[in-house]
């Protein structure tokens, strides 16, 4: 059972076997939870939109159409992030301009960490999710195409982009 791919399992937990979730869940429950973290800088927010990511693939595993796992998964994460701040606007002034709140307190890495944080949270909310997705949950181009909804032509582009982006602010700052 253990050497089941994700969308092995989604199949038979779209057909009705929901006991085979908690694999996925296992597997999938902290990447999620990462990429929420690093999107809004909100540990209980992503905990909340997290369960309910988990949710939704049991409520709609019926629009499950056998294709990657991961990339519906994310598809449904950044859908939950996105609407959360559509409907909550007014506590949330906007995602771009979240403050970063550390995960870890460990002096040098915390600061390295901190300091590359800062950087992704001055980007536009869409390259910092592709970053946040290609590079640290390390979802490859023709995924993150279909998570974004492009080719994965445009997305390399843009990643390749806003990696120059990213290291032009990073040096600039230290």
């Amino acid at each position: 059972m253990e050497t089941w791919t994700d969308e092995t399992i989604m199949q038979k937990v779209a057909k009705g076997n929901l006991d085979l979730l908690k694999l996925l869940f296992d597997r999938h429950h902290k990447h999620v939870y990462n990429f929420l973290y690093k999107m809004s800088g909100d540990r209980m927010l992503s905990e909340d939109l997290t369960q309910d990511v988990f949710y939704k693939v049991i409520k709609y595993r019926g629009t499950y159409k056998n294709g990657s796992f991961v990339s519906w998964l994310f598809t449904i994460a950044r859908n939950s992030l996105k609407t959360h701040f559509t409907r909550n606007q007014r506590n949330h002034d906007d995602i771009e301009v979240l403050e970063y709140k550390p995960v870890e307190s460990e002096n040098l890495i915390h600061e390295d960490y901190s300091h590359l944080q800062s950087v992704l949270n001055k980007l536009d909310p869409s390259d910092r999710e592709l970053i946040i997705l290609n590079r640290f949950k390390e979802i490859k181009y023709e995924e993150l195409a279909e998570i974004v909804g492009s080719t994965p032509g445009a997305v390399k582009t843009r990643v390749c982009r806003v990696l120059k982006k990213v290291k032009q602010m990073y040096l600039e700052t230290i």
